[in-house]
């Protein structure tokens, strides 16, 4: 279930390289002179089998159930099944159980993970539980629990899972800011669904960016990983976790040696909040940004080209009220040296909401500091007015002017923003989440929180099983049965 990046045609570049530079090692190798036992001795892999061993019994294996639709569906426009004559019309030339389009099938899956607390806390990827409708962890010694989503973060790609055991042996999290290029480490994963495998290389390189995200920083390894590794651990020869493993560059779905792990650090603080909250809380600044090169730096009378240059103030952001103009370049936040665009969004990214913070903006040929109070990103509604309703897993916030601004909607929008998921609710499971619009429940236009609140309040009452959203993410709307409790 690892996420796949690359391009078939690099693929075949890269073979083809291999094949080249495979032949030369092996032509020159008999020229080379023979190594001294202590020269060789350095060079080797260091003993493994001991950090193997007490490695392994943190590490599980994550299997999930899903339901989705048959594919069939999406351009099925013929006669439906139901009548005698149809049903036998697709038994004769399908077969008996052949699928009815329309119809919702089951998919399983398999990943990884690690126990990172005796009472049963396991960190893997969202991309292993994301929209899972059962999730089973198995452990080393093969016994199997149902564990329940505690809280994902989809832009780091991490999730937690909980499940009821206790004198587990647990994983502890390393420094990954300490690791260095040419670090030996261990990967130990569920490759294909063969469980408890471990694989050894080196750290490649660091800072990796895929471009999946704003907070993109990953380790590379050569360790091979493959389908089925995603969540697992990365050790480092300490037997600490190090990394996570989350995505392959694959041009033909299998390890070609190029596999990407988010950092230990980011993670720890990404499943502490998650622990903690069920969700990740961060900063919000307000601003569109773009990359400084050269000549824009000149142009802007800047010794530098480091910094992230403001081409766009959300209204009511913020930085808008921190008086932030189009044209700011940023050099600095939270007394920080602000090297790029991406490097400022993951300091906002791990900041708090509500927190007070220095900035320094080139402005006119002049430095100049700002304080700016951050926005919550994920909330693009003042909640001051908020509406909760546990009861289905929802809270909501007003669209005011900042909302509109945010989710870019003119002033004529009306509805209600969803401005929290509770993590395991129906809500959740029905893909609800935060910045969402309600724009109506039960075909009934919504104006405000209130209006959300009475209408689930009056559609429990009359005994209805569940409530008809109609929900707008981007430019895209589309009708939710949300479940009553």
């Amino acid at each position: 279930m690892s996420a796949k990046t690359g391009r078939a045609k690099s693929g075949w570049v890269v073979l083809g390289f291999s094949t080249v530079i495979s032949t030369a090692v092996l032509m020159v190798s008999f020229a080379l002179p023979a190594q001294s036992g202590q020269a060789a001795a350095e060079i080797a892999r260091p003993e493994l089998a001991d950090l193997i061993e007490a490695a392994q019994p943190s590490v599980v294996t994550i299997s999930v159930e899903k339901s989705v639709r048959n594919p069939q569906s999406l351009n099925y426009r013929g006669p439906q099944r139901g009548s005698p004559e149809m049903d036998e019309f697709f038994e004769r030339f399908f077969g008996r159980g052949f699928p009815m389009p329309d119809a919702e099938q089951r998919t399983r899956g398999v990943g990884s993970g690690f126990i990172i607390d005796a009472d049963g806390y396991i960190v893997t990827n969202n991309h292993v539980v994301e929209d899972a409708d059962v999730i089973t962890v198995t452990l080393h010694d093969g016994e199997a629990h149902e564990a329940e989503l505690l809280g994902a973060d989809p832009k780091t790609d991490l999730a937690l899972l909980k499940i009821d055991a206790q004198e587990l042996t647990a994983a502890r999290f390393g420094d990954s800011d300490a690791v260095r290029v040419g670090d030996w480490v261990v990967a130990i994963g569920n490759p294909f669904g063969f469980g408890g495998t471990a694989t050894v290389g080196i750290v490649s390189a660091r800072g990796r960016d895929l471009r999946a995200g704003p907070y993109d920083d990953f380790l590379q390894i050569d360790a091979p990983i493959n389908q089925g590794n995603s969540g697992g651990p990365v050790f480092n020869m300490a037997g600490e976790v190090i990394g996570i493993n989350t995505a392959i560059y694959s041009p033909n779905g299998g390890n070609v040696g190029i596999g990407f792990a988010i950092p230990a650090n980011q993670a720890e603080e990404i499943v502490a909040e998650l622990r903690d909250n069920g969700m990740v809380e961060r900063g919000w600044l307000g601003v569109q940004l773009q990359g400084m090169d050269d000549a824009l730096a000149e142009s802007l009378n800047l010794d530098s080209n480091a910094g992230a240059l403001v081409a766009e103030v959300v209204p009511g952001s913020p930085a808008a009220n921190a008086n932030v103009e189009v044209g700011d370049v940023i050099v600095e936040f939270d007394d920080e040296a602000v090297e790029s665009p991406k490097a400022l969004s993951r300091m906002v990214g791990t900041a708090d909401s509500g927190e007070r913070i220095p900035m320094k903006v080139w402005r006119n040929g002049k430095h100049k500091t700002l304080v700016v109070t951050l926005g919550r990103a994920d909330e693009p509604a003042t909640i001051a007015q908020e509406d909760n309703n546990d009861n289905v897993g929802l809270a909501f916030g007003p669209l005011d002017e900042t909302a509109r601004a945010r989710l870019g909607l003119d002033a004529g929008a009306t509805g209600a923003v969803i401005t929290r998921v509770q993590p395991s609710s129906d809500a959740a499971r029905q893909g609800l989440r935060p910045g969402d619009l309600i724009v109506s429940v039960d075909q009934h236009p919504i104006d405000s929180p209130k209006d959300v609140t009475r209408a689930i309040d009056g559609a429990r009452k009359g005994g209805k099983d569940s409530i008809l959203l109609l929900v707008r993410r981007g430019e895209a709307q589309r009708f939710t049965a949300l479940p009553l409790a």
